[in-house]
C-alpha cells in the first residue's frame, strides 16, 4: 500500500465530537478507501505506515486510528506535522511497512520542566499507549496535568523505527535540554551548632566558675597490701585484706581476762568428768593387799 494524500492537523476535522484525542498519540485519521484497498492486500496487523514528506526528505512512522477522513485528505497530529516540516494542506507519501518489536528505548525531555513530575517513567508508559511506533529524531509530544511536554527519541532498539504494541521495552532519559548541574557545597563549611546562646544557673553563681575540688592527702589513697612471699607456682588468697586496727594496752588486758575466765571453765568441766588419779590408786592398792 502507498499513495499520496494531503495532510491537515487534527483541528481542521469537521464534526461535532471533540477528536483531541488524536493530539495526545502517535496515529492518524485516513479516509475510507485506504481500509477498502487494505483489506484486498495481504497486509499484517496491527497496520503501520511510514510518512514522507519528498520535498524536505523528513520521514517519521504513525499506527492509524480511524478511516472517517474525507477523500484524499488525511489528519495528522500536530507534532508530526512539525517533525514533517509539513504545512496545511501539503502532500505526504504513505506506505504500510512492517516494523521490529522495540526492545529498548531513551528520551531528551525538551525543558527542565519535565523534572518536576514526581514519576515520569510512569508518566511515559501512560502517554506511550497512545502511539504504535517510535522513529529516531522524532520529537514527540505528550500531555501531562494540561501541561504539553515534548520529548526528543534518541535511540530505538533494535531498529531506528520500532513498533510499540504489546512489547517489554527498557525506557531511559537523557538530561533534559538545558539543564545544568547544581553546585556543589564545599566540605570546609562550619558545621552548624545547635545552641548558640548563653545559660543561667539554677544555684545563681556565674557560668564556668566551677568549685575547685577538695585536696586528697597521700596517706588517704589506699593501695593493695602486696604479698612479700609469693612463689612463682603458688597462688594466695588474701582473705583480709584490711588493715587491722592497732591495739592498745587495755585490750591487751581486756584480751588476756577472757582467756583466763575461759580456761577456769575449761578446768571444771573436768574436775567434773574426770577420774581423780590419786584416789584411784588407793583403790586400786586396797584391793591387791
Amino acid at each position: 500500500f502507498s499513495t499520496q494524500y494531503r495532510c491537515y492537523s487534527v483541528s481542521m476535522l469537521a464534526g461535532p465530537n471533540d477528536r483531541s484525542d488524536v493530539e495526545k498519540g502517535g496515529k492518524i485519521i485516513m479516509p475510507p478507501s485506504a481500509l477498502d484497498q487494505l483489506s484486498r492486500l495481504n497486509i499484517t496487523y496491527p497496520m503501520l505506515f511510514k510518512l514522507t514528506n519528498k520535498n524536505s526528505d523528513r520521514m517519521t512512522h504513525c499506527g492509524v486510528l480511524e478511516f472517517v477522513a474525507d477523500e484524499g485528505i488525511c489528519y495528522l497530529p500536530h507534532w508530526m506535522m512539525q517533525n514533517l516540516l509539513l504545512e496545511e494542506g501539503g502532500l505526504v507519501q504513505v506506505e504500510s511497512v512492517n516494523l521490529m518489536v522495540a526492545t529498548y528505548s531513551k528520551f531528551q525531555p525538551q525543558s527542565p520542566d519535565f523534572l518536576d513530575i514526581t514519576n515520569p517513567k510512569a508518566v511515559l508508559e501512560n502517554a506511550l499507549r497512545n502511539f504504535a511506533c517510535l522513529t529516531t529524531g522524532d520529537v514527540i509530544a505528550i500531555n501531562y496535568n494540561e501541561k504539553i511536554y515534548e520529548l526528543r527519541v534518541m535511540e530505538t532498539k533494535p531498529d531506528k523505527a520500532v513498533s510499540i504494541i504489546e512489547c517489554d521495552m527498557n525506557v531511559d532519559f537523557d538530561a533534559p535540554l538545558g539543564y545544568k548541574e547544581p553546585e556543589r557545597r564545599s566540605n570546609h563549611q562550619d558545621e552548624p551548632t545547635a545552641f548558640t546562646g548563653s545559660g543561667n544557673r539554677l544555684d545563681g553563681k556565674t557560668k564556668g566558675i566551677e568549685p575547685s575540688p577538695a585536696p586528697i592527702a597521700p596517706s588517704d589513697i589506699k593501695r593493695g597490701i602486696p604479698n612479700y612471699e609469693f612463689k612463682i607456682g603458688r597462688i594466695t588468697f588474701i582473705r583480709n585484706s584490711r588493715p587491722q586496727p592497732k591495739k592498745t594496752v587495755d585490750d591487751v588486758k581486756l584480751q588476756r581476762v577472757g582467756e583466763a575466765q575461759r580456761n577456769r571453765g575449761q578446768g571444771g568441766a573436768a574436775r567434773n568428768y574426770n577420774l581423780n588419779p590419786k584416789r584411784d590408786f588407793c583403790l586400786i592398792s586396797s584391793c591387791l593387799f
